[in-house]
């Protein structure tokens, strides 16, 4: 159930009634579908691909989610930011891996092509298929030696003029949907490469299994968390491009693709942090009502206890606000709001970690084992300090943009 605050916070958390029938609807999907498989396909590092495609339209119960932010014409949802929000969230409470799958989808494949395709044509031929969920991908950035530093990536394309195509060489790491099953790639993806001697002349193409040279090079197991979200190295071996059809966004201009997709990448993984805390907190509350201990009928008398169930909810609340605040006024096709898509997922992503802790902390030797859950929560929220961008590079980009303003006061 919603906090004793969302009376008055409600416009902020569900802004419309469709917010809120959005938020109502996940809700039930997530208790009756999400949650029963989620400690067997995180324990067995497995991938619920017939789970994932509910969020599609394939079938007739089908969410219609995967192209969340894609306009209707290409099969899309054409909901905002907050929904955003609001998805991640919800998925995330019990799921943080599903919803980092998800994210991968809908955010870097789905959204970034909505955003910056060249025209209306290739628009129509690749998103519908994403949007129903009949083909699965992500995005590629991440290399072996440049992750943080993009654009020190040397994966390259090279035009080949007689051909009208560019020539894809060089290996992606660390790809969300990279696999879907363990012994190929994924469907689809949205590629990071270099095309010119310049530090920025960097292009963004769209590589289908299937295509020559394109191939799965391993998939990386054995990871700390989000374990039911597949993680894979791909390689691309003088893969051929159409110029045409393939390229998204003008040639060396891809640094603002990457710009524009970065602020909601954000928002949606603070909104997954929001989840991760959210059930951590919902789960040691519950904990300290029915346990007791030293003569006390439960733990809530102990100041130690009171201390870690007050402090977590004073910041989820606080991160929550943040980050709707932010989400209700960006506009998807914008770019240049960099501070606070930074800011919330730098003050998120820990504070969930830091809950998720206390959660292990509250529950004792019941904490520390899966059957209870939050040991999992802590485990995944550690990603969210590193993908997307490091709370380091969150540092950097934050001071970068407040020392642009100057002697001008904050609002």
């Amino acid at each position: 159930s919603f906090g004793p605050s969302e009376g008055f916070l409600s416009s902020l958390f569900n802004p419309t009634y469709e917010h809120s029938a959005l938020r109502s609807t996940l809700r039930s999907f997530v208790r009756d579908e999400v949650e029963p498989q989620a400690f067997d396909f995180n324990k067995r590092e497995e991938f619920n691909l017939p789970l994932f495609r509910k969020l599609g339209t394939l079938t007739s119960d089908g969410l219609g989610i995967l192209g969340l932010t894609v306009s209707d014409e290409c099969t899309g949802t054409n909901f905002d930011a907050t929904a955003v929000a609001l998805v991640h969230e919800e998925l995330s409470y019990a799921d943080p891996a599903f919803c980092l799958s998800y994210l991968a989808h809908s955010l870097l494949l789905a959204n970034n092509l909505a955003v910056n395709a060249k025209n209306a044509e290739q628009k129509q031929r690749f998103l519908p298929p994403i949007c129903e969920g009949s083909m699965i991908g992500g995005m590629c950035m991440s290399e072996p030696n440049a992750g943080t530093d993009v654009l020190g990536m040397r994966t390259t394309a090279v035009f080949d003029e007689a051909a009208n195509g560019w020539i894809l060489s060089g290996n992606k790491m660390w790809i969300t949907n990279g696999t879907l099953n363990g012994e190929d790639t994924g469907d689809i993806f949205l590629v990071y490469a270099r095309t010119g001697p310049e530090r920025t002349n960097i292009t963004q193409f769209v590589v289908a299994k299937g295509m020559e040279g394109f191939s799965l090079g391993q998939q990386i197991k054995d990871k700390l968390g989000m374990r039911a979200s597949p993680t894979a190295e791909l390689v691309f071996d003088k893969v051929f491009v159409p110029a045409e059809t393939h390229v998204v966004g003008d040639v060396h201009g891809a640094t603002l693709c990457m710009m524009r997709n970065l602020e909601i990448e954000r928002i949606g993984l603070a909104a997954m942090a929001l989840g991760i805390a959210r059930r951590c907190i919902d789960e040691m509350k519950q904990y300290a009502a029915e346990r007791s201990a030293f003569g006390q009928k439960n733990l809530y008398q102990f100041g130690q206890i009171q201390h870690h169930l007050a402090g977590s909810y004073a910041e989820y609340m606080a991160g929550r606000t943040y980050v709707y605040a932010i989400a209700n006024g960006l506009d998807l096709n914008s770019y240049g709001n960099g501070l606070d898509a930074d800011g919330v997922k730098l003050y998120c992503a820990p504070m969930a970690k830091t809950v998720a802790d206390r959660a292990i902390q509250v529950m004792g030797g019941y904490g520390y084992v899966g059957e209870y859950v939050v040991e999992r929560m802590w485990r995944d929220a550690k990603l969210l300090e590193i993908g997307g961008g490091t709370n380091e590079s969150h540092h950097k980009n934050m001071s970068r943009d407040l020392y642009k303003m100057g002697p001008n006061l904050l609002d």
